[in-house]
């Protein structure tokens, strides 16, 4: 079968996915409108085969993902989506099946998160293929939620629950070696932590919970213990967590169960791309009331305090624990 031309493949798998301001995709640019009274916000978010994604994961889940990632960014800054940028340099062994399946899965996605494709690029790649979306989106006029917010005495929240993307990679790649731990992981729990690793959810139904009472938020996508870090040190705090108040999937408790020293991986894995915010006491149980109305689940884990030092993590008897690796790095 002979392979569209870029004009082609533009015109049958991306013309339409395209939203208002995008001209069809047949302009160089596309106009973003804003909102009288909101400022907007931009992010961008790059996946590369072989380090963000498997060469043999389905191609929708690998354009879900990506557009997911970039959406739970803006969900940490309370920001409502408007649209996106897509980036796509093909390897040389694709194909029309291919990019079939990731448009479907990119535009159901668009679809269902009210984010339409603006425009982007589409090229040929030497090596691996690279997906990168930039998405924008809209929030009231000085509003956005910054990392470097926090304030001594806040709360500090998590959504979800921590580490089953990192337990879903790591059994993936252990259960070919036939790693003694994957053998306690039932076939249900393996096939959720295996969708946490695919499809992120972006924690959107909390932007206005945000707004109206955190100081600071982020999404976590390196790691908890790194990224809880990171947010507490921009504003010159720590804090001391104990373990048995991280959330976790009752996955991740069993496996845990069996296989102990996996906590460093739940703690420090990275992909959970969960919101971590802080908020001040006297707002705490508003912001909960507020969350459970967007049947979002939050969880406290910590107070923050004055310090330069990292954030502490204790378990049942006092101990810190001291981390190989607090987050993933590319460098």
């Amino acid at each position: 079968m002979n392979r569209p031309s870029e004009d082609e493949l533009i015109a049958t798998y991306f013309v339409p996915l395209a939203g208002p301001g995008a001209f069809g995709l047949r302009d160089d640019a596309a106009i973003v409108a804003q909102k009288p009274g909101h400022d907007i916000v931009a992010t961008k978010d790059m996946s590369i085969a072989g380090v963000h994604f498997f060469t043999d994961d389905p191609p929708g889940a690998v354009a879900r993902k990506a557009l997911r990632i970039n959406l739970s960014d803006l969900a940490a800054k309370g920001a409502e989506p408007s649209g996106f940028l897509l980036g796509l340099a093909l390897p040389e062994d694709w194909t029309v099946h291919w990019l079939a399946g990731f448009a479907q899965g990119l535009g159901e996605d668009a679809a269902a998160y009210k984010c339409p494709l603006l425009g982007g690029d589409t090229v040929k790649s030497p090596r691996p293929l690279i997906v990168s979306v930039t998405a924008f989106g809209t929030v009231p006029a000085q509003k956005m939620i910054l990392r470097a917010g926090v304030a001594a005495g806040d709360r500090i929240y998590v959504t979800g629950t921590i580490g089953d993307a990192a337990l879903g990679l790591k059994f993936r790649l252990d259960v070919t070696q036939d790693a003694t731990w994957t053998r306690c992981v039932n076939q249900a729990d393996a096939a959720y932590l295996a969708g946490r690793t695919l499809l992120p959810r972006p924690r959107l139904g909390l932007r206005e919970a945000l707004r109206a009472h955190a100081h600071a938020a982020m999404d976590i996508s390196d790691g908890f213990a790194g990224d809880l870090a990171k947010m507490l040190g921009l504003s010159g705090m720590t804090a001391e967590v104990m373990i048995a108040d991280v959330p976790l999937s009752d996955a991740a408790r069993k496996i845990l169960h069996d296989a102990p020293s996996l906590l460093e991986t739940i703690l420090t894995g990275g992909d959970d791309y969960e919101i971590l915010c802080t908020v001040p006491p006297s707002q705490s149980a508003a912001f909960e009331t507020d969350a459970a109305a967007a049947e979002i689940l939050v969880h406290p884990i910590g107070t923050a305090k004055p310090g330069n030092a990292p954030p502490a993590f204790k378990d049942a008897d006092g101990r810190s624990l001291v981390f190989a690796r607090p987050s993933f790095r590319h460098f």
